[in-house]
């Protein structure tokens, strides 16, 4: 490779992380080559860069393409194509989560659709159905999620990211306003709320005086 040394670990690492993500490990180069690249590159350039055959890198570049990770630019008084990523690191993200989502994520749940609506034959497919059935219900359920956030800006995006543990705390905290809301409710009915046991709260178990 012809990269400054800082640039070629990068470009080598995520080859490798490529990989394991089921692309080429050259596409994965190329691309990461494109990222960290100040100015869109042709071609000809990223095979002086990563030592590379020309045929190589058309196809690892049409694969970005189908990917949508990767710009076509063109020029000024030059007839070749230029290549660049999106400047948003954030596009980059719901890109691959899109595609990703897409090419796998997708087949799987219409194949659990399919085998689902089909009659079972004998009881060990039964039982098999009504796994696959939980795994399709978890899918979906991640599924409508993903649709939900992608739809959100990018700044609301980024500050629900940054949450983390807080969600969790933030879900107690709406589980103990809606615990106290019954209460009320139940103590102005003069009834027992369903999921509260007798005397729960009460400082002497709710006997009486």
């Amino acid at each position: 490779m012809n990269l400054p040394p800082l640039i070629q670990s990068f470009v080598l690492h995520f080859g490798e992380m490529g990989s394991r993500w089921g692309i080429n490990r050259t596409v994965g180069q190329i691309y990461a080559l494109l990222y960290v690249s100040p100015e869109p590159l042709c071609a000809d350039e990223i095979v002086e860069a990563l030592g590379i055959s020309r045929s190589n890198v058309s196809m690892s570049l049409r694969e970005l393409q189908a990917w949508n990770l990767v710009l076509l630019r063109h020029l000024p008084d030059d007839r070749r194509d230029f290549f660049t990523t999106p400047d948003d690191v954030w596009q980059i993200l719901r890109t691959l989560a899109e595609e990703r989502k897409k090419r796998e994520v997708d087949p799987t749940l219409s194949v659990l659709r399919e085998i689902l609506m089909q009659q079972p034959g004998s009881e060990k497919e039964r039982y098999a159905q009504q796994r696959m059935a939980q795994m399709h219900g978890l899918i979906e359920q991640l599924t409508n999620w993903y649709d939900d956030v992608k739809r959100l800006e990018t700044e609301r995006l980024a500050n629900l990211l940054s949450l983390g543990s807080k969600i969790s705390r933030l879900l107690e905290t709406k589980d103990r306003i809606v615990s106290l809301g019954r209460r009320s409710k139940a103590k102005a009915s003069g009834s027992q709320p369903a999921d509260i046991p007798p005397g729960d709260g009460e400082p002497d178990g709710g006997a009486t005086r």
